[in-house]
């Protein structure tokens, strides 16, 4: 029972700065369990690759939890930044995903270095990291294209 009430302040507590930073919906939650998903696939085969080719060094790896933590930032930027334009997570999702785009790149390139190239479909992940620049492109002209001008009500 404890360990439940831990939990439940725990949430309490990091649930509302999440929406805050990052939003609400299943869009925004999907997104961000992606991105954190394909954090750790990174994390895993880019240490992989690196004691395989012997070059891992301690601080290049508490420099990566800095790095991902800024990484995981940039989205909550974008939201906040869309919440102070009054725009439907434009900004958000074309960073949410850039970063998707170059964290499926970062984990191939590791897996690959790691050995691991004949497991992988590489076709593909090539593909997603395609779909995901064409998608990042579409949403650009999109959000160009629904700016709202200034004499225009929303």
């Amino acid at each position: 029972m404890k360990e439940q009430t831990i939990l439940g302040v725990i949430g309490a507590a990091v649930l509302p700065v999440y929406q805050f930073l990052f939003g609400t919906g299943d869009a925004v939650n999907g997104v961000m369990m992606a991105l954190l998903f394909f954090i750790v696939m990174d994390w895993l085969s880019g240490i992989r690759a690196a004691n395989k080719d012997k070059s891992y060094t301690s601080k290049y790896g508490i420099d990566g939890i800095f790095r991902t933590f800024f990484m995981l930032l940039l989205p909550a930027g974008g939201h906040l930044l869309d919440k102070a334009f009054g725009i439907p997570d434009i900004i958000f999702g074309a960073i949410a995903f850039g970063l998707l785009y170059h964290v499926i790149k970062s984990m191939t390139a590791n897996a690959i270095r790691a050995e691991w190239g004949e497991w992988l479909p590489v076709g593909i992940l090539e593909k997603v990291t395609s779909w995901v620049e064409s998608e990042i492109e579409q949403k650009a002209k999109r959000s160009l294209e629904r700016r709202v001008k200034p004499n225009e009500d929303h």
